[in-house]
């Protein structure tokens, strides 16, 4: 059932970028093999969800900071300091690396907290995550 295919990696790139642990590449890759299913709306689906759930960690950053000291908060305060040192060093631009693991979850909840605007944030993050994902369907199809 190719539609729920679409849903399950929106999904699992959606909870990927969240600060949950998850790797929405495995997924993909297995559902290229399905000749059935569209590169272009894999593309979108993983591309779209890894988006949303990087708007959900600066929405959490912006709007959840005087939370940071709770237990449950999903970022310890070394590593949102570490990706503050980052963010500071490079600016905005760094947001194009929101992709990489580590480093990228904390990273967009830290362009929260420093109240990136949402605008600059969502096409610098989206053009980030969207050649990735271009760039991995690409070379493995």
């Amino acid at each position: 059932m190719p539609d729920l295919s679409y849903l399950s990696l929106f999904a699992s790139a959606f909870l990927s970028a969240t600060l949950l642990p998850g790797s929405s590449e495995a997924l993909l890759l297995y559902l290229m093999q399905d000749t059935d299913l569209s590169l272009l709306l894999l593309w979108l689906s993983a591309t779209t969800g890894n988006v949303l759930g990087s708007v959900a960690n600066w929405g959490l950053g912006r709007f959840g900071y005087h939370l940071r000291h709770r237990r449950w908060f999903p970022v310890a305060e070394a590593q949102l300091e570490r990706a503050r040192g980052y963010f500071l060093r490079w600016g905005s631009v760094s947001l194009l690396l929101a992709w990489l693991p580590v480093v990228g979850d904390p990273l967009t909840l830290l362009a929260g907290l420093l109240r990136v605007p949402f605008v600059l944030f969502l096409v610098l993050v989206t053009l980030g995550k969207g050649l990735r994902y271009a760039l991995l369907i690409g070379v493995l199809s």
